[in-house]
């Protein structure tokens, strides 16, 4: 990623890699030895993303949108927005509604009731310019989607991972993306039967829509 986005001219054309990684631990630029609490034989690999440590391993789609924001016309916030967006309708496609958090990227379920569209109390709202970012509140969710980006030259790459049926345990070695307690999920915990293949299909055709100029 970082050498395509290096090489790479405005006449590059953008593209979206799809992958399964086997396990590892990845830290963001500001990710504190703290939140690795006990990786034992995982390696834990330096990355220069946001944010802070997570864990990739089998049954987990894992998409690298390397998208030219400048051409494509909006900037990172709403990239962001509508990589988590895409995650949204890919969990609707199974029958799961997928939460935003305020304070706190990626995308998260109710783990009482992981179909609601209830409004969540913490969900994301309008706040006075300039004010700080609300302290997230995870009371009742998992989290089912991780995102961590890097913008070189208006270039995006690395981006989100959606767990389908994983292991888990290794999210308890961790303080998930800087989080202690937080509670991660993936749909087969919250009782939806789905391959990876079907998976990474729905969320590549929403990702390759979404991602559009």
């Amino acid at each position: 990623m970082q050498a395509f986005t290096a090489l790479r001219t405005p006449d590059t054309p953008d593209e979206l890699w799809i992958c399964e990684h086997p396990p590892v631990f990845t830290q963001g630029l500001a990710g504190r030895e703290d939140h690795l609490l006990a990786p034992g034989d995982i390696a834990v690999v330096a990355t220069n993303r946001g944010g802070q440590v997570t864990f990739h391993g089998p049954g987990q789609v894992v998409a690298y949108p390397l998208i030219d924001l400048q051409r494509a016309g909006y900037f990172v916030k709403e990239y962001v927005y509508r990589i988590e967006e895409a995650v949204i309708r890919t969990l609707d496609h199974f029958g799961v509604t997928g939460h935003r958090v305020a304070g706190a990227p990626g995308i998260y379920v109710r783990l009482d009731d992981p179909a609601s569209h209830a409004r969540l109390p913490q969900a994301p709202g309008r706040r006075e310019p300039g004010s700080p970012p609300p302290e997230p509140v995870f009371d009742g969710l998992g989290k089912i989607a991780a995102l961590g980006i890097k913008v070189s030259r208006h270039c995006t790459y690395h981006g989100v991972a959606l767990n389908v049926a994983m292991d888990l345990q290794p999210f308890q070695r961790i303080n998930p993306c800087g989080y202690a307690g937080l509670q991660t999920v993936d749909l087969s915990t919250i009782g939806v039967t789905a391959s990876w293949d079907e998976a990474a299909r729905v969320l590549t055709q929403h990702l390759a829509v979404l991602l559009r100029p």
